[in-house]
């Protein structure tokens, strides 16, 4: 019984990390035709979501939590446009570093664990009504 009570928090967990990270990605997409309205000014940055492992000392587990959300560093691409406010004297307004590609992917890839976490969870609250409904 106790095992089953240490999956669900594990699960848990690891859905709470998940949905952080597509709420993340989903401000990428969100902005990712968000130009600066001056020159000079950067446009929006694409950030990430990283993970760490760590103990949950009133259980006694090792669980997954979102460590940080940082800006990607990766340089911003450019799109000639010389009439925009943003403009710089070549005629290049900087746009986002963001690929929607990449974001559909993590997207997927966030959804497939949240749901297998999903699962699990649902897969132990199974295992606990059977176990119950055997002790009655």
């Amino acid at each position: 019984m106790d095992d089953l009570l240490k999956t669900f928090k594990i699960s848990a967990a690891g859905m709470r990390a998940q949905g952080t990270r597509l709420r993340v990605i989903s401000e990428n997409m969100a902005n990712a035709d968000s130009l600066p309205r001056e020159p000079g000014q950067d446009p929006y940055r694409r950030k990430v979501v990283t993970f760490r492992n760590e103990l949950d000392r009133r259980v006694g587990l090792k669980t997954v939590r979102v460590d940080d959300i940082r800006p990607d560093k990766s340089e911003f691409n450019k799109q000639f446009n010389p009439n925009h406010p943003a403009a710089d004297a070549d005629g290049y307004v900087l746009t986002p570093n963001v690929n929607s590609l990449i974001e559909m992917t993590d997207m997927r890839q966030a959804q497939r664990s949240y749901e297998a976490n999903l699962s699990v969870i649902k897969a132990s609250k199974a295992m606990l009504n059977a176990t119950i409904d055997i002790l009655r």
